[in-house]
Protein backbone atom coordinates (compact mmCIF):
# COMPACT_ATOMS: atom_id res chain seq x y z
CA UNK A 1 0.00 0.00 0.00
CA UNK A 2 1.41 3.48 -0.85
CA UNK A 3 2.19 6.13 1.41
CA UNK A 4 -1.08 8.47 2.18
CA UNK A 5 -0.03 12.35 1.72
CA UNK A 6 -2.06 15.18 3.23
CA UNK A 7 -2.77 18.08 1.61
CA UNK A 8 -1.53 21.98 3.17
CA UNK A 9 -3.67 23.85 0.45
CA UNK A 10 -7.20 22.78 2.19
CA UNK A 11 -6.30 24.83 5.08
CA UNK A 12 -8.49 27.82 5.36
CA UNK A 13 -8.62 31.08 6.82
CA UNK A 14 -11.03 31.75 9.48
CA UNK A 15 -13.31 34.84 8.03
CA UNK A 16 -14.43 37.40 10.98
CA UNK A 17 -18.19 38.18 9.82
CA UNK A 18 -20.06 41.38 10.85
CA UNK A 19 -22.48 39.93 12.59
CA UNK A 20 -19.54 38.13 14.61
CA UNK A 21 -17.97 41.47 15.58
CA UNK A 22 -21.36 42.93 16.33
CA UNK A 23 -21.95 40.29 19.14
CA UNK A 24 -18.63 40.85 20.61
CA UNK A 25 -19.51 44.68 20.74
CA UNK A 26 -22.62 43.75 22.87
CA UNK A 27 -21.12 41.44 25.07
CA UNK A 28 -21.40 41.36 28.49
CA UNK A 29 -18.33 43.55 29.74
CA UNK A 30 -18.31 42.34 33.21
CA UNK A 31 -16.98 38.98 32.37
CA UNK A 32 -13.50 40.36 30.51
CA UNK A 33 -12.06 40.30 33.87
CA UNK A 34 -12.76 36.63 34.00
CA UNK A 35 -8.93 35.21 33.55
CA UNK A 36 -10.48 31.64 32.97
CA UNK A 37 -12.71 32.73 30.52
CA UNK A 38 -10.89 35.33 28.40
CA UNK A 39 -12.86 37.96 25.98
CA UNK A 40 -10.95 38.25 22.97
CA UNK A 41 -11.28 40.22 20.13
CA UNK A 42 -12.04 38.66 17.25
CA UNK A 43 -8.95 40.36 15.53
CA UNK A 44 -7.39 38.27 17.50
CA UNK A 45 -8.93 34.72 15.43
CA UNK A 46 -8.26 37.09 12.26
CA UNK A 47 -5.16 35.00 11.05
CA UNK A 48 -6.55 32.04 12.38
CA UNK A 49 -5.40 28.35 10.48
CA UNK A 50 -8.64 25.89 10.00
CA UNK A 51 -7.66 22.32 9.92
CA UNK A 52 -3.75 23.05 9.98
CA UNK A 53 -2.59 20.62 13.16
CA UNK A 54 -4.76 18.15 12.62
CA UNK A 55 -5.94 15.78 9.55
CA UNK A 56 -5.75 12.26 9.82
CA UNK A 57 -4.29 10.39 6.81
CA UNK A 58 -7.12 8.60 5.10
CA UNK A 59 -7.45 5.66 2.44
CA UNK A 60 -10.01 5.09 0.35
CA UNK A 61 -11.60 1.37 0.29
CA UNK A 62 -14.44 0.00 -1.44
CA UNK A 63 -16.99 -2.05 0.74
CA UNK A 64 -20.61 -3.31 0.97
CA UNK A 65 -23.42 -2.40 3.41
CA UNK A 66 -26.87 -3.38 3.86
CA UNK A 67 -29.07 -1.04 2.09
CA UNK A 68 -30.85 -0.42 5.15
CA UNK A 69 -27.78 0.46 7.31
CA UNK A 70 -26.79 2.68 4.41
CA UNK A 71 -30.59 4.27 4.17
CA UNK A 72 -30.41 4.86 8.06
CA UNK A 73 -26.97 6.65 7.65
CA UNK A 74 -28.37 8.65 5.12
CA UNK A 75 -31.51 9.77 6.63
CA UNK A 76 -29.65 11.94 9.40
CA UNK A 77 -28.44 14.42 6.56
CA UNK A 78 -25.30 14.89 5.00
CA UNK A 79 -22.17 13.45 6.08
CA UNK A 80 -22.83 10.13 6.09
CA UNK A 81 -19.07 8.53 5.16
CA UNK A 82 -17.96 10.85 8.72
CA UNK A 83 -20.92 8.88 10.58
CA UNK A 84 -19.23 5.40 9.11
CA UNK A 85 -15.81 6.48 10.18
CA UNK A 86 -16.92 8.02 13.71
CA UNK A 87 -18.90 4.88 14.19
CA UNK A 88 -15.38 2.69 13.62
CA UNK A 89 -13.77 5.00 15.89
CA UNK A 90 -16.05 4.62 18.59
CA UNK A 91 -15.89 1.35 18.54
CA UNK A 92 -12.54 0.59 17.88
CA UNK A 93 -11.75 3.14 20.95
CA UNK A 94 -13.97 0.69 23.29
CA UNK A 95 -12.10 -1.92 21.63
CA UNK A 96 -8.78 -0.91 22.73
CA UNK A 97 -9.80 -0.21 26.23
Amino acid sequence: MKKASTKTSSVGRLKISEETRKAYAKRDRSLDGDPDAPQLPPEYWGNAAIGKYYRPLKTQISFRIDNEILDWLKSTGPGHLSRINEILRERMARERQ
